[in-house]
């Protein structure tokens, strides 16, 4: 059975090179035999996460809408940019917001069991690997399966061809290894 992933990026900005990261791996999963549905969170017009606001109207509409899309994909294919050493604040707040159980639901059931592959690009010298560590972390809580193989691309702004392809073999070898291992473990845990 073929394995389906919900893809996106934690940066929201138009051209981000972690969209164009994302880009890359999704089409090495399609490659290996997983199909993705790529999404923009920007889109997604939520507020920030707040317990009072949630006790008074429930989930907005757009966190059921990604609750459905998270539910309907049996692994998620993330890419974050790295903000002053932690994943973005979009994304959090996304997790925050989608971890929300309605009445009737376990909870974290859009996330336990299923695989997660993170990565990131950066301008710096790190490759976003502090964000990422905290992103495995916080993954980890909600009962997915991180992959152990990441992609972490350092000095990001010149590591992609002006179509948006990985420019370095490294990088793309890296993205091919994350790509077959999450359809590889996806596909085996169905």
């Amino acid at each position: 059975m073929t394995a389906k992933f919900l893809a996106f990026d934690g940066s929201g900005r138009e051209g981000s090179i972690n969209k164009k990261l994302l880009d890359n791996v999704v089409s090495e999963v399609k490659e290996a035999g997983g199909t993705c549905t790529v999404i923009d969170l920007s889109k997604y017009n939520l507020p920030l996460y707040n317990g009072d606001l949630e006790s008074e109207e429930g989930l907005p509409v757009a966190a059921q809408q990604l609750k459905e899309l998270f539910k309907e994909h049996d692994g998620f294919l993330i890419a974050s940019p790295e903000y002053n050493g932690s994943f973005s604040p979009l994304l959090k707040n996304v997790i925050d917001w989608v971890s929300r159980p309605v009445k009737g639901e376990p909870s974290l059931n859009c996330f336990k069991g299923k695989t997660v592959g993170i990565m990131s690009a950066t301008p710096g010298k790190i490759g976003g690997l502090r964000g990422l560590y905290q992103l495995n972390t916080l993954m980890f809580i909600t009962g997915t399966i991180v992959m152990p193989e990441i992609v972490s691309i350092p000095f990001a702004n010149d590591a992609f061809e002006e179509d948006g392809k990985l420019k370095h073999e490294a990088d793309k070898n890296a993205a091919i290894r994350l790509a077959k291992q999450i359809v590889r473990v996806t596909e085996a845990l169905k």
